[in-house]
């Protein structure tokens, strides 16, 4: 069975009761163009950063940003668009059925 690790800011839950303590937080480095006379700048991604080298058998739990700026194929990102997504009274995500990857 795949062993999951987390590199979110936060405990991720799964509809099935299984939860995932973060270990530690996975970032994409992003550098911005000048504002332009209408006040709108570019954004450019640049690496991954925060995550340890590849384990077989372990995939690593990220923010979709760094999942879609990586490509590595030992990442996956919370299934919150999901529509078995689980959300409190305020729309806050409670746990969600699953994972997405590449």
């Amino acid at each position: 069975m795949t062993k999951f690790r987390n590199y979110t800011p936060h405990e991720i839950i799964l509809n099935d009761g299984r939860s995932f303590p973060s270990e530690g937080v996975a970032r994409v480095s992003a550098r911005f163009t000048s504002f332009n006379e209408d006040g709108v700048c570019r954004q450019k991604f640049g690496d991954v950063e925060g995550l340890p080298e590849p384990e077989k058998g372990v995939k690593l739990i990220v923010s979709a940003m760094v999942l879609s700026a990586s490509d590595r194929d030992d990442l996956v990102a919370p299934a919150t668009g999901h529509p078995d997504t689980v959300r409190n009274e305020k729309g806050h995500i409670v746990s969600v059925p699953g994972f997405v990857g590449k």
